[in-house]
């Protein structure tokens, strides 16, 4: 069953970005972030009550408290960041650049959490780094997948808009939040910590739009994309549901590389669904993505 359960979770994760996107046509990226973010706090929730880790909530210490509640500020800026750049650029484009952030995590935990950097893992962070730049790149695959990787960067850097300014930053802050993460979750069930961090997101979300003076939208978004951005939030709520069951019943060897396929679900359907098509080089980066995420679940 668990076999099952990781590929769902992959598929879920992967159409995620997709129904988003059908979301935040017309709608504030802002907004359908907080609206989604109900849904997904419904599910978090959800898993730590069929799990039984509500329990573990009175046990809960001020450092690891903090911890979440900074690792759920990261999550919060990463997903506003992540929708933002969604809104306004091409999926196969944002979502390679957010999977970037496996990289940026390698060197953070090597700082931070002293975990040790193998050579092993600096050639997987190559190939994603270099897989990302190349599906990055504006007009890629139009000169052929040998080109100098210079010229990929300051092709990337050039005429992109303000999308991938965006695209970087979820990155970061979600590379923060595995960090962050890490540390807040020593000692204690690991479903707990994403319903606390998820609760914290949702709190932060809407701070945006009151902030911003954006309630007056919310009663403004259309049906139909509300419907999309109400989907998007079950699909994580579920890919959710799937990944954590499929990582009690399975190995995490083989359940953790197999949920990584998302990016080839969000790729594809961005094809079928927007007729965003992979070039060359932008498929070979694809490539080197998917082989460097899934040689680095397995070390």
């Amino acid at each position: 069953m668990w076999p099952l359960l990781a590929v769902g979770s992959s598929f879920f994760a992967g159409i995620t970005a997709i129904l988003a996107k059908c979301g935040i046509r017309r709608t504030d990226s802002d907004v359908a972030t907080a609206v989604r973010t109900v849904v997904v706090l419904l599910f978090s929730w959800g898993i730590v009550f069929l799990t039984g880790a509500a329990e573990g909530i009175g046990e809960i210490g001020g450092r690891t408290f903090l911890f979440l509640i900074l690792s759920g500020l990261a999550t919060g800026a990463s997903w506003l960041c992540y929708f933002r750049a969604l809104q306004n650029g091409p999926v196969n484009r944002v979502a390679p650049i957010d999977k970037s952030s496996t990289v940026l995590t390698i060197f953070l935990a090597l700082i931070f959490l002293k975990e040790g950097l193998t050579l092993e893992k600096a050639v997987c962070a190559v190939l994603i780094g270099g897989g990302t730049l190349l599906m990055a790149a504006p007009g890629a695959g139009t000169k052929g997948a040998a080109d100098d990787i210079g010229e990929v960067v300051k092709s990337a850097a050039a005429g992109t808009g303000p999308w991938l300014v965006y695209a970087v930053l979820s990155a970061v802050f979600a590379s923060l939040t595995a960090i962050l993460g890490k540390i807040g979750i020593e000692g204690m069930d690991s479903n707990l910590g994403t319903a606390i961090r998820t609760t914290v997101v949702l709190v932060m979300a809407w701070m945006m739009v009151g902030v911003a003076g954006k309630f007056r939208k919310v009663m403004e978004i259309e049906r139909r994309e509300l419907f999309f951005i109400v989907l998007s939030g079950f699909a994580t709520g579920v890919s959710w549901l799937c990944y954590y069951r499929a990582l009690k019943e399975g190995p995490a060897s083989v359940v953790v590389p197999i949920d990584r396929m998302s990016l080839l679900v969000t790729v594809a359907f961005s094809w079928i669904v927007f007729g965003e098509r992979l070039t060359g080089r932008s498929a070979l980066g694809l490539a080197l993505i998917i082989a460097g995420t899934v040689i680095l679940a397995f070390l």
